[in-house]
């Protein structure tokens, strides 16, 4: 066996450090993370800080969620593995990937098509196949794969977009960051028995959700 390489330190680092210390807990989540090679999911010039406490730029005016982040994120949706999840806001394809090491299958969306092909050739290389993706305007969903058991937006709107609310299944979660364009408050919407309850999580910063029912381009 080959001694691991500064990358899976880093990684077994940022687990222990950022997710454990902060009360992530769930063996799920945590292997996801622990499997998922945040790296591949950056520029080469910042493999360096791909495992640190913080997000990194991606291009386009985009960037990768702090580890933290996407794990409580993640933790929420509370997934078993048979779950059909549906991510707004590709970005990297990080948070998907380590969505798809959690549920049957993952459905993308992401208005930046650079972004896209660019997560696609990662998650061919990593042999992710059940993650599915697409460019369009992520406010609207993907009506024709819906019903999702779960949903997570990676960027902050005014609001959560009905169009995801009603492509949300009964039972069902989602998890997105809602306010200004500063600061948002993550919330988790639950559905069930035709009820939507919502929850505030934390104060988070997030880029904007840009759409017909998100902010204006």
């Amino acid at each position: 066996m080959s001694p691991p390489s500064t990358f899976d330190i880093n990684r077994e680092r940022m687990i222990e450090e950022q997710l454990v210390a902060r009360g992530i807990t769930d063996q799920r989540v945590l292997e996801a993370m622990r499997t998922v090679p945040r790296h591949l999911f950056v520029e080469d010039a910042i493999r360096a800080q791909a495992y640190g406490d913080f997000p990194l730029p991606i291009g386009s005016g985009q960037t990768i969620s702090q580890p933290y982040v996407v794990a409580l994120m993640t933790l929420a949706l509370r997934l078993t593995g048979s779950e059909k999840v549906l991510e707004i806001g590709t970005g990297s394809g990080y948070h998907a990937a380590v969505l798809s090491r959690l549920c049957q299958r993952v459905y993308t969306v992401e208005r930046i098509d650079g972004l896209v092909s660019r997560a696609r050739k990662v998650f061919d290389r990593l042999r992710y196949h059940n993650i599915v993706s697409r460019i369009d305007d992520g406010t609207v969903g993907w009506p024709s794969e819906a019903p999702f058991d779960a949903i997570v937006v990676t960027a902050g709107g005014p609001r959560v977009p009905e169009p995801l609310i009603a492509q949300l299944a009964d039972p069902g979660r989602l998890i997105m960051p809602v306010g200004g364009q500063d600061v948002q408050e993550l919330q988790l919407v639950e559905k069930h028995e035709g009820s939507v309850r919502v929850t505030t999580i934390e104060q988070v910063r997030f880029v904007d959700l840009i759409g017909a029912y998100g902010w204006p381009n």
